[in-house]
């Protein structure tokens, strides 16, 4: 498979009453397909998060935007445009990342969280430097994970909450 230079075509999720901001690395295949975050039915972020916050599974884009709101989370990715092959996170080159202003600037957040290593070592070195705040890495909630379980995953993420 050949790599394809993408714009991430998701907007940032956050309101004025956002507290933390959770960024991936990069929008996968099936996310810019439903056209949001965590679009792929096996990657296990919205069954995390609600088992963290004791909610139902938001499933629709809709549900899944309104659960972030409702629960003071903005949502993000670290890079703005990259080079990827499919939606491996190893294939990432090129990167170019988003400008985190808009939301820092319009919501008191208190953490900024990112899922996974590759979200991690691209925020230290494109972000952190501009904003001049660190990032906490929480493991990733993808598929491709497998050695974490759901109750693992749940009790790393549980942070969140400040549990």
């Amino acid at each position: 498979m050949e790599s394809s230079f993408i714009t991430h075509p998701i907007a940032p999720v956050y309101d004025s009453e956002s507290r933390i901001l959770i960024l991936g690395s990069f929008p996968s295949v099936k996310s810019r397909e439903a056209m949001f975050f965590y679009g792929h039915p096996q990657n296990r972020f919205w069954k995390v998060v609600a088992a963290v916050y004791g909610e139902n599974v938001p499933m629709t884009v809709p549900e899944r935007r309104e659960f972030l709101i409702r629960n003071h989370i903005a949502a993000w990715d670290v890079i703005a445009s990259c080079r990827i092959t499919g939606s491996s996170d190893a294939s990432i080159r090129d990167v170019t990342a988003n400008d985190l202003s808009e939301i820092l600037e319009a919501a008191p957040i208190s953490d900024i969280y990112v899922n996974g290593r590759t979200a991690e070592k691209m925020y230290r070195k494109y972000t952190e430097p501009v904003t001049g705040r660190e990032c906490i890495c929480l493991p990733s909630t993808s598929p491709a994970n497998a050695a974490w379980s759901m109750e693992r995953l749940v009790e790393a993420w549980s942070r969140i909450r400040g549990i």
